[in-house]
């Protein structure tokens, strides 16, 4: 009797390892898979707030002779395409704040692990807990020293074989007056996983 009851627990604590393992495993195919196409899918959503703000009206008043001011507006022009353009053209890597969880219907799961993209060369990620809250960023000031934008990520919701997956994620750009909402499908072609359809699914 003592020798089933020993027999009967063994395979119980068994049994709960082999679960545990693969959670864990089916845990980390899914941050795999994340890792191979995060720099895609932030490439391919992410909007830089520094080129966003539109060009000087061509109505500028002065306000002494109460006439258009055109050398005023030339100069402003002028300025507005200079800093567009280096903005552009430079080389220094892009600031974007990435969300320190990963999200599924506002409930917080695990911690973002930013590690595999910290050598990245075009983007530098940072979690957003290191920065003031969104809603007080200008986001007119293109010198200010915060994220072009920040980025939230949920898991990855996998079809039954795991050969296709959806995720939500959206971008903002401070302020608390821009942003945007996706759905990304991703899927395994060749053993490699990409970006192969993105819907807009809300705009603010």
């Amino acid at each position: 009797m003592k020798l089933s009851k020993f027999i009967f627990i063994t395979l119980i604590i068994l049994s709960s390892f082999g679960c545990k393992k693969k959670e864990m495993s089916e845990s980390d195919f899914e941050k795999n898979v994340m890792n191979n196409v995060f720099i895609e899918i932030v490439d391919s959503i992410y909007r830089d707030r520094r080129i966003m703000y539109l060009p000087p009206h061509p109505r500028i008043i002065d306000f002494k002779t109460n006439k258009r001011d055109t050398v005023g507006y030339q100069k402003k022009l002028k300025k507005y395409w200079h800093d567009h353009d280096s903005i552009i053209n430079s080389k220094a890597k892009i600031l974007i704040g990435v969300y320190d969880y990963v999200e599924n219907n506002g409930i917080r799961n695990e911690i973002f692990d930013l590690t595999p993209f910290k050598d990245n060369k075009k983007f530098d990620f940072q979690y957003i807990s290191k920065f003031p809250k969104e809603e007080f960023w200008d986001i007119n000031d293109i010198k200010s020293p915060m994220p072009v934008c920040t980025i939230k990520i949920s898991n990855i919701h996998f079809n039954k074989n795991k050969t296709l997956g959806t995720i939500e994620a959206s971008v903002s750009n401070g302020g608390g007056k821009s942003g945007s909402g996706f759905e990304i499908t991703i899927e395994n072609k060749s053993g490699k996983w990409h970006i192969t359809k993105i819907f807009d699914t809300w705009v603010s």
